[in-house]
């Protein structure tokens, strides 16, 4: 069902997550926009491959692309200048004495979420989706449920305004989350995700898998790929 009077900004990096996300929320909301930041990432291929997604998705999906509005970008290169981390600097993706992988960046969701907010006030928009989960994932405190409601709660409160955060894939797997795709668009958009996103921590397009590009050894690699296997099996 789409809330046609209802507007959303997704949080879209150019990963797999995102995308979904994006693909279900041009399915539910009658004006969509798309944010992505530059925060310095290793990754940052996955930048060059926003704008190819989104164009792909008006030529491939008409009745989409007609929901689809503008793209933002924004500059969170702070977070690089608070410290090192695997997913900002070449150092080595390993457990960090704290519990943590060393990909994870303190602050970032709830950077970006503030900023988000802080957008979608200025643009009208009543909804911020973005692609976190706590069910296949790295264990980053800031992609949990609970860590949202509250940033939910605090930009209500900061914004004076009835935002919502909306995660569709919080409880949802990797396999669930192909299978997502697959009944949001179809094969298309499973292809899609495959050829144009990307989601390698260390920004290897030089490797194509059948789930995609990727170094196919590092965590995002590892969840994308157990999730496309234990997918395919269950089809």
């Amino acid at each position: 069902m789409t809330h046609s009077n209802t507007s959303a900004l997704v949080l879209f990096s150019g990963g797999q997550d995102s995308a979904t996300c994006l693909a279900v929320a041009l399915t539910r909301y009658g004006r969509v926009e798309t944010l992505g930041f530059d925060y310095g990432q290793r990754h940052r291929v996955e930048l060059d491959c926003r704008q190819c997604f989104i164009d792909s998705i008006r030529a491939q999906f008409p009745e989409w692309g007609e929901r689809l509005g503008a793209d933002h970008m924004l500059d969170a290169s702070v977070l690089k200048s608070l410290g090192e981390s695997a997913m900002t600097d070449d150092v080595a993706i390993e457990m960090t004495e704290a519990g943590l992988p060393s990909t994870f960046v303190p602050g970032r969701n709830l950077l970006f979420f503030t900023l988000a907010g802080a957008l979608a006030y200025r643009r009208g928009i009543d909804v911020l989706v973005g692609g976190m989960c706590e069910t296949d994932y790295s264990g980053y405190p800031d992609c949990r449920a609970a860590t949202l409601a509250a940033q939910e709660q605090t930009l209500q409160l900061g914004l004076d305004s009835m935002v919502r955060i909306e995660t569709p894939l919080m409880y949802v797997d990797k396999a669930g989350t192909w299978a997502l795709a697959a009944e949001t668009g179809g094969q298309s958009l499973v292809d899609l995700i495959t050829e144009e996103t990307h989601t390698c921590y260390r920004g290897d397009r030089t490797h194509r898998h059948e789930w995609g590009y990727g170094c196919g050894t590092c965590p995002a690699c590892e969840l994308r790929s157990n999730g496309w296997r234990r997918w395919k099996a269950g089809a």
